[in-house]
């Protein structure tokens, strides 16, 4: 198990001994915000006030991670999204890279925002609907911003998803899966592969956040802030969408968010005109992405909240697909 508590442990050594690289003494207040796919961890002392994130060992090249960070820079450069700035080293370097338990380990440390995550109920529509243009906007920035020399990033199409690359584990080992569950879920996967091979033109395929839920936005007032660029990709554009209703998928409020972010986006650009129908496969397919990655990432708090009922979940709304395709 990855993050148990003595490696978290280790890892909030780890951190304190790096916090003078961002100007910090090592007894600065420390405390562990999240752990996912990362440790997130805020920093304070006096007037310095960050987030430092601890990259998990062997997801992301160091390539990749600079790649994110670049993205990062030149959204905050171009006034296109609300995001925190990266804090560079005192050396000026972006991404640390430090070593611990004869590993290396990569840290970024990002400047602290308040707020918190929208929560579910009658004013959530209305985030969507700002997220939808903000989601727009990203996507017109992917479209025209040109990429440094050396930019690489994954790619979420259906092999790196439930296909023959599964980034993050194979759909068939989810929690409390039974023979009939794992059949009605590969014939799922094969009707998503029948339904996305024709969606990836040029024109609906490129550079997205691809994990904006509801645990990577900040609400503080009436004002938006997007965090969290780890999962960054190159994949559909309306997979944007499917991200943002992470977790919930099942719920009932899906359809009024769905228009929500649709109005939000028209608002700054066209979508497709079957978008309703391709915001449902999107759906379905990072339901069945998700439902892998409870599995392998049994240890986080996340994982444990899902748990077999979201396997559950996902073998009802697989059949409710499946029914309404035929």
């Amino acid at each position: 198990m990855l993050y148990d508590e003595a490696y978290l442990a280790r890892t909030e050594q780890m951190v304190r001994a790096h916090l003078p690289d961002w100007g910090l003494p090592p007894d600065a207040a420390l405390q562990l915000l999240s752990i996912s796919e990362n440790a997130t961890f805020r920093a304070i002392d006096g007037a310095h006030d960050m987030v430092v994130r601890v990259y998990r060992p062997g997801y992301h090249a160091a390539a990749e991670i600079r790649s994110e960070l670049a993205w990062i820079e030149a959204l905050r450069a171009d006034a296109v999204v609300p995001t925190p700035a990266i804090i560079p080293t005192r050396d000026g370097r972006l991404l640390n890279e430090v070593s611990a338990d004869g590993a290396p380990r990569r840290l970024a440390a990002f400047a602290f925002v308040p707020g918190i995550e929208p929560q579910e109920g009658a004013d959530l529509p209305h985030w969507f609907a700002r997220l939808g243009g903000f989601h727009a906007r990203l996507h017109a920035h992917a479209k025209g911003w040109r990429r440094p020399e050396g930019f690489t990033r994954k790619v979420w199409d259906f092999d790196s998803m439930l296909g023959e690359r599964p980034l993050w584990g194979d759909f068939r080992a989810a929690l409390g899966l039974d023979a009939p569950g794992r059949a009605l879920l590969e014939r799922t996967a094969l009707a998503l592969k029948d339904r996305l091979a024709p969606l990836r033109a040029p024109e609906s395929f490129g550079l997205i956040h691809a994990d904006l839920r509801l645990a990577n936005l900040l609400a503080d007032g009436d004002s938006l802030t997007l965090i969290d660029f780890d999962d960054c990709g190159v994949s559909w554009f309306l997979y944007d969408f499917a991200s943002a209703v992470s977790f919930m998928e099942h719920s009932p409020l899906v359809p009024a968010l769905k228009e929500a972010w649709a109005e939000g986006y028209r608002a700054r650009a066209p979508l497709p005109a079957d978008a309703d129908a391709q915001l449902d496969v999107f759906v379905m397919l990072r339901r069945m992405l998700l439902t892998a990655w409870v599995a392998s990432h049994a240890e986080t708090p996340t994982a444990q909240a899902m748990g077999p009922a979201y396997t559950a979940g996902t073998l009802a709304l697989a059949e409710d697909f499946l029914t309404r395709r035929g």
